[in-house]
């Protein structure tokens, strides 16, 4: 019986109802050693008889072996592989080391446990059960998080028990604390029923509420005497568990030893060691009499992990060295257990496990397991014994550990090989990583200063890593806002004088282009610009980078559909391959153009999806950007308090990162909804705010000019700066929605009435057909207010009934508020409450499934594409059927759906 977790318990069979209806659900159990975690886990299985059940284990030894954790728990269900889209089988097989991997299947790996999990729920309700989840190997915990976070309308429950140090990432978490006074005693009363006295009120007392302890000291000899400083608790429970094993005969020692040892448990490995080691099978019943361990099947499992741990610390090295050696001889066929066997046997310089130990790391790497990369690189620098060859390792581990965010961990390996690598591509390497450490620590200066020394110094040797160093140092720069390093790094490539046919001439030619526009304006960098499109749109596979340079600069030159165009056929391509780390920073460009293009709901399905990716992902520089566009619209709409959410989740990302693009998202937004509301004297210090600074520098700064403008102009002050910077850009950019809005801040800040007519039907007549209806309806909203005004009524209502027409398709709430009440002051009398898009009234997930299945797409299809399960495409779709009036697929596809993926 489980005591005082009454609460906890009723927490877990809400899930398990839930998962019986056909919904999931995810948990996270933390809490110390000993605290009930793995109880309650049990408790969930006791519940889940109806239920399919797996069961996980993170194992200490086996941290360092990608997807070992995985494959614990899902090696008895490799059966149905074949049910899954034929990559994401493949991408698991790989994983799991049954088939070959490829570079690019770590994250088709999450896809594929999700849809396995999700197969096998067809039959009846999952619950998946994974303890001692802060020792999963990073890969298994990607794969896993990656599930978890997508699982929806499956009948899947997932329980992680942790004590912490397994990154939840959003995940639901439930921390359990120790048990009260009366709910140990109760315990304590179970356990040792003939306990009393004080020695009873002090084990309560020392025991905190941990049910572990409460059942283990009571067995315990020879406990410390009391102090005020008693040991840890985990420590004072190894010290019983050593106790106990002291207590077994020694060879139920040894096999002990073994089975902590021998990873993940496999019954047979543990009696071919013991055999050699001269140990009878009969050694292994003893130690399961003991309650040490448990044999269920062919797996042996300890009681606790503490356990394993006491076994582990009562042994000599000589000792663990040689179930080592024996263990690498057996694991033949499991060739990373049984290198780490191999090399945990060394004794000294071993190349021939610190070479395999490299193999295993560049198998690792492929994987997407850099964690487990890093740590074998590392060890195998140990077991080295040429200097050069201990510095290569240590580096290829210093770069792994920093792909992961280790940041000291890299830092430490990076020191430790310096000295040691003579090459000066190799050396080239050192400055990068300093560079990108600098940058994670949120000190973009000194990764900057590192970059450009670092390229001054291999310049003499390796001129195209000096290159790269030196686009790299353009690029935070840019990020950064930083005007002056981006024109000092574009000055340093020039010096370079790069040859124009090598690999970086795109990404140089990028860099001196956005330094060109600081320093020489847009008449001189925009036709750069647009060439630079035009050779991105001639690339039609991979190059992904130079693909969102390209799209970017099509941004830059307001050629919003070619941005759009470029973006969207890379992640498709990124999409089909499982590219999905890759799809974040797309889907910043996709975004953007979609606001541009009029696209608002388009837009905030992109930025949402992107925004979960970031987490998913592990790419949270992303994120204050997806904040920041999601601000934007929800300013267009009116949604105060969303905007005023997500502005400062974006702000607090630039705080932490430095990273401005967000922040001028977030700064445009929140004046855009005080423009919208009236409040221009908000608008107007918040954009001469944002100019500035940092957000000066950005494109974002040119498109927001007109608002700054619109709000200057009702306050009666000038803006000539602004004006002179807008209508530069619009005059190189060649585009005739751009000349447009001119026009139309032109006439808001000219006092000559006549003139100010001339300028507005200038801009009138330029933005039919040319696109951008959202600003051709911002100018004519305020044409019709100054026609009103001037009591050209008539006239008025002309302009402000295409304004509200646009602004209510684009559900932009205030701005067709303003155009309402503009036209009731013009006397229509005849307006009318407009019906809600019903587009508008779907979630960003159920746009995305709606649309798919307009085109024709299976709901495996739809899965496969979004990264979700089939039956949570059902939900989905099923839910979106009755807010777009129909009752079935069949008539989706007469429904204008917009742009379908």
């Amino acid at each position: 019986m489980l005591r005082g977790r009454e609460s906890d318990q009723q927490a877990i069979d809400v899930l398990l109802d839930q998962a019986r209806g056909g919904h999931s659900g995810v948990l996270v159990i933390e809490g110390e050693p000993g605290i009930g975690k793995t109880a309650l886990l049990a408790y969930a299985e006791e519940r889940a008889q109806d239920m399919d059940v797996l069961r996980g284990l993170g194992i200490e030894t086996e941290a360092d072996i990608p997807f070992a954790s995985l494959h614990l728990l899902l090696r008895r269900r490799l059966d149905r592989l074949d049910t899954l889209p034929g990559r994401q089988a493949a991408a698991l097989a790989g994983a799991l080391g049954v088939a070959p991997t490829r570079s690019d299947d770590h994250f088709h790996v999450g896809l594929a446990v999700l849809s396995l999990l999700a197969e096998l729920a067809e039959d009846r309700p999952l619950l998946c059960l994974v303890d001692d989840a802060h020792w999963l190997d990073q890969a298994s915990a990607r794969a896993l998080r990656f599930a978890a976070h997508r699982l929806h309308a499956e009948g899947i429950v997932m329980l992680f028990g942790t004590r912490g140090g397994f990154d939840s990432a959003g995940l639901p978490e439930r921390r359990l604390t120790g048990l009260n006074d009366q709910s140990a005693a109760q315990v304590l009363a179970d356990a040792a029923p003939a306990l009393t006295g004080p020695m009873r009120m002090r084990i309560i007392k020392e025991s905190a509420g941990n049910p572990l302890a409460l059942l283990e000291l009571p067995h315990t000899t020879g406990l410390p005497a009391y102090d005020h400083s008693p040991l840890p608790l985990p420590e004072r429970l190894r010290l019983a568990y050593a106790a106990r094993i002291g207590l077994l005969p020694p060879d139920a020692q040894t096999a002990l030893l073994v089975t902590a040892l021998a990873d993940d448990g496999d019954l047979d490995v543990i009696r071919r060691t013991c055999a050699e080691l001269g140990i009878e099978p009969a050694a292994l019943g003893a130690a399961e009499r003991s309650g040490l361990v448990r044999i269920a099947g062919r797996h042996v499992w300890f009681a606790h992990p503490l356990m394993r741990a006491a076994s582990f610390q009562l042994s000599t090295y000589d000792q663990r060295s040689e179930v080592h050696r024996i263990l690498a001889g057996l694991l033949a066929d499991r060739p990373d257990r049984q290198t780490w066997h191999l090399a945990a046997a060394a004794t000294g310089p071993d190349e021939t496990a610190a070479g395999a130990l490299e193999e295993m790391a560049r198998r690792a790497r492929d994987r997407g397991a850099n964690v487990s990369a890093a740590a074998a690189f590392e060890r195998a620098a140990e077991l080295s014994e040429d200097p050069e060859l201990k510095g290569r390792r240590l580096l290829a581990a210093a770069v792994d550990a920093t792909e992961e965010g280790q940041l000291q961990r890299a830092q430490q390996l990076i020191e430790a090989a310096t000295g040691l690598v003579p090459d000066a591509s190799a050396r080239a390497t050192f400055p990068m990583l300093r560079a990108r450490i600098a940058f994670g620590r949120g000190d973009p200066n000194l990764a900057h200063d590192l970059l450009l020394k670092g390229a001054a110094d291999v310049t003499a040797d390796d001129r195209a890593a000096a290159g790269l160093m030196v686009v790299e140092a353009a690029r935070n720069a840019h990020r950064l806002g930083d005007a002056d390093r981006l024109v000092e790094a574009a000055a340093r490539l020039r010096a370079l004088d790069l040859r124009a046919e090598d690999d970086l001439d795109l990404a140089r030619q990028s860099a001196l282009g956005t330094a060109l526009l600081l320093t020489e304006g847009p008449g001189a960098a925009l036709p750069i610009m647009r060439e630079l499109v035009t050779k991105g749109r001639q690339i039609t596979s991979d190059m992904h980078s130079r693909r969102i340079n390209a799209s970017y600069f099509a941004l830059q030159t307001g050629d919003f559909q070619a941005a759009w165009e470029i973006a969207r056929a890379a992640a498709d391509e990124c999409r089909a391959n499982g590219e999905i780390g890759k799809l974040a920073v797309l889907y910043i460009t996709l975004a953007t153009s979609e606001i541009f293009l009029d696209r608002f709901t388009d837009a905030m399905a992109t930025a949402s999806e992107g925004l979960q990716l970031t987490a998913e992902t592990g790419r949270p520089s992303r994120a204050g950007c997806m904040h920041g566009i999601l601000a934007w619209i929800a300013a267009a709409r009116g949604d105060a308090d969303r905007c005023a959410e997500l502005a400062t989740a974006a702000h607090r990302h630039y705080d932490a990162n430095g990273i401005v693009n967000g922040l001028a998202w977030a700064q445009w937004a929140q004046a855009l909804l005080d423009l919208g509301q009236g409040r221009f004297a908000e608008a107007l210090d918040r954009l001469e705010g944002a100019l500035a600074g940092p957000v000066g520098h950005r494109f974002q700064a040119v498109h927001f000019a007109p608002d700054l403008i619109e709000a200057a102009a009702r306050l009666g002050l000038p803006a000539d700066g602004p004006l002179r910077h807008y209508e530069t850009w619009a005059a190189a950019s060649g585009l005739e929605w751009a000349q447009a809005v001119a026009y139309r801040c032109r006439a808001l800040l000219e006092p000559d009435g006549d003139r100010a007519h001339e300028y507005f039907r200038a801009a009138v007549r330029l933005h039919a057909g040319s696109g951008r209806p959202w600003e051709s309806a911002r100018t004519a909203l305020v044409y019709g207010e100054r026609m009103r005004r001037e009591r050209q009524k008539s006239a008025a209502r002309t302009h402000l009934r295409g304004a509200l027409e646009t602004f209510q398709r684009l559900d932009a709430r205030p701005w067709a508020e303003r155009a309402t009440n503009e036209l009731r002051a013009a006397g229509d009398t005849s307006l009318s409450a407009a019906g809600a898009d019903s587009l508008s009234t779907l979630s960003p997930q159920e746009l995305q499934i709606v649309r798919l299945a307009a085109a024709g797409r299976t709901n495996k299809e739809i899965g496969a594409q979004l990264f979700l399960s089939p039956k949570t495409v059902s939900y989905h779709l099923y839910r979106a059927f009755p807010k777009l009036n129909v009752t079935s697929r069949a008539q989706l596809g007469g429904l204008d759906l917009g742009v379908v993926p």
